[in-house]
């Protein structure tokens, strides 16, 4: 398995507007994508604008074809200026 975490800081403007698209994003990637597992969307009580994404896919393949697919895409550009950082790190289930 092949597991992606995704932390975002969002401008506080548009903190609401990206938690409503990430969330379709989720449910975008779970229905159409049968190697994506897990797309768990987090946000922390301490840290403001602050969304972490928990991702399973069975392999590196499917994660590339994810961030191929048409959903992912548009997700992207459209939330693109309402982050101020992202970090993403990748890891390999034992």
């Amino acid at each position: 398995m092949y597991v992606v975490i995704v932390e975002f800081t969002t401008h506080e403007s548009n903190f609401e507007a990206f938690l409503a698209r990430v969330r379709r994003q989720a449910s975008d990637s779970l229905q159409q994508e049968s190697d994506c597992h897990v797309f768990d969307v987090c946000v922390s009580p301490d840290r403001d604008n602050y969304v972490l994404l928990y991702e399973v896919y069975s392999d590196r393949d499917a994660f590339d074809a994810h961030l191929e697919s048409a959903h992912f895409r548009d997700f992207d550009s459209t939330v693109a200026e309402w982050v101020g950082d992202k970090k993403v790190t990748t890891l390999e289930k034992v």
